[in-house]
């Protein structure tokens, strides 16, 4: 495939859509299987998509279709079976300071070091920052986030909301090729979801990142994503990739919304199902 390609995609309406971007992110034909006491499990089966600069692109499906696992092999974590997992043209084996993630666990900040800390040491040990450089990048995207004041706060006094930004934070300070997010706002309640996700699209718009994003929420992947891969239940295959950029927070109430949402979990649930 060359670079800058013009891609073509199929809106809600049957209209097309054009983006131009260069391939940063491609996964080819990926399988990937772990192992039970019983027996080795399929997670995906011949999953193929690419990712483009700038792109919020967001893998959607239903529990145990292997979208978690899929984001923990683009990490480097796990190795596929069989396909390929590559970055700039150069294939993944393993974790890497280009590719950070975002997990859904609240606790995932260490509690004896501050706010502060928490950002700006990773940069420190990765980047290989003076103490002062790494405070001042941390800083920086610690008020992107809003959360300056809380600097010199402990992670136990925030609440659950307020630790995923300083993950968030912690993650863009490390300036990834791809920020991997791992359903990173399922644990938390209905209104801070919402807030989040604001946060999460003003955040994109102003430091303009390429976003992986894994959801098994239908509405949150067409408000969060600007490109949405389904996957079939287990094993997970592709279903459809679908354009969604003309969704916002404000479309909830929408009745195009709604059928967006509709026609979604038709496509992920119907078996018979033919995707072009």
């Amino acid at each position: 495939m060359v670079a800058n390609p013009t891609l073509l995609f199929a809106d809600r309406d049957g209209q097309a859509a054009t983006a131009t971007s260069e391939r940063l992110l491609a996964v080819e034909n990926v399988n990937l299987e772990y192992r039970t006491r019983e027996r080795i499990v399929r997670a995906t089966h011949d999953v193929s998509f690419d990712v483009y600069g700038g792109d919020r692109f967001v893998l959607l499906g239903p529990s145990g279709c292997g979208k978690s696992t899929l984001l923990k092999a683009v990490a480097g974590f796990i190795q596929p079976t069989s396909g390929s997992i590559s970055l700039d043209g150069q294939i993944v084996r393993g974790p890497g300071a280009d590719r950070i993630v975002v997990f859904q666990e609240f606790d995932q900040l260490p509690p004896w070091k501050t706010v502060l800390q928490n950002v700006a040491f990773p940069l420190r040990v990765a980047k290989k920052l003076s103490r002062a450089e790494a405070n001042e990048r941390a800083l920086h995207y610690l008020e992107k986030v809003g959360l300056a004041s809380f600097a010199n706060a402990y992670p136990h006094t925030l609440s659950g909301g307020m630790k995923q930004r300083v993950a968030i934070a912690r993650a863009l300070a490390m300036q990834p090729r791809v920020l991997l997010m791992d359903e990173p706002f399922a644990a938390l309640d209905a209104l801070t979801r919402r807030k989040m996700q604001e946060e999460l699209l003003r955040l994109w718009e102003e430091v303009n990142f390429t976003l992986l994003f894994v959801t098994h929420s239908i509405e949150e992947a067409l408000v969060v994503g600007n490109r949405i891969l389904l996957l079939s239940p287990h094993p997970g295959r592709v279903r459809a990739e679908l354009n969604s950029h003309q969704y916002s927070q404000d479309s909830f109430g929408r009745s195009d919304f709604q059928r967006s949402v509709a026609r979604i979990h038709h496509l992920l649930f119907e078996q018979t199902e033919t995707v072009q």
